[in-house]
């Protein structure tokens, strides 16, 4: 191949590179979106449920503001993180990304722990999701939830370790970019259930 053969692909490659990031970010809209609407459908089954409450097992008894709030900062600052990193693969700085990466496992992962925490005292209390509707309804809401965010800490995982090796390649930044979008949407959907599920019954 002579060198104008070269050049002339030049383009072309960068042309296909960019068809393929934006044909791969359309598809994942289509999955976040059908993922919005599991749980739309999980939202609405909870305020239905909601209301078959057995005995004083009921939100203002079982919900604990202090910790709800706890795991609301984490995502949150998680999410910020995670905004930081988008920054610093902008940049192209390597080492950025994988600090803000580390940070935003780190406060996902606090997110999760008191999660379990909170169902672990649910189910000693004996609320689990056989008790009734309304913590049927909400197990599932929640824990939905919440295997999102375990999948997500996995996903950083394995992106952090593709960044430490192929560094940041238009491959890995496309698929930095598709995490950053779940990421977000987790946030969005856990101001949700926070405004939902938590806050009317605590107040």
């Amino acid at each position: 191949m002579t060198i104008d053969a070269v050049i002339a692909s030049a383009p072309s490659a960068s042309e296909a590179i960019a068809e393929s990031h934006e044909r791969k970010a359309f598809g994942f809209w289509l999955y976040l979106m059908s993922d919005a609407i599991i749980f739309a459908l999980l939202f609405a089954t909870y305020v239905v449920m909601s209301a078959d409450a057995e005995g004083r097992q009921t939100a203002r008894s079982l919900f604990s503001l202090s910790h709800v709030s706890g795991e609301t900062l984490l995502l949150l600052c998680s999410s910020l993180t995670f905004g930081f990193a988008a920054l610093a693969m902008h940049s192209v700085k390597r080492g950025a990304v994988l600090w803000w990466l580390l940070v935003t496992f780190a406060l996902g992962l606090g997110f999760l722990a008191m999660e379990i925490i909170e169902f672990r005292g649910m189910a000693q209390v004996g609320a689990g999701p056989d008790r009734s509707g309304f913590l049927s309804a909400f197990f599932a809401l929640v824990g939905t939830h919440g295997l999102h965010v375990a999948f997500g800490l996995v996903w950083i995982l394995i992106l952090a370790s593709q960044v430490i090796i192929k560094g940041l390649t238009p491959p890995v930044t496309s698929r930095l970019f598709r995490l950053g979008l779940f990421w977000h949407f987790l946030d969005i959907v856990w101001v949700g259930i926070f405004s939902v599920v938590y806050l009317p019954g605590l107040l």
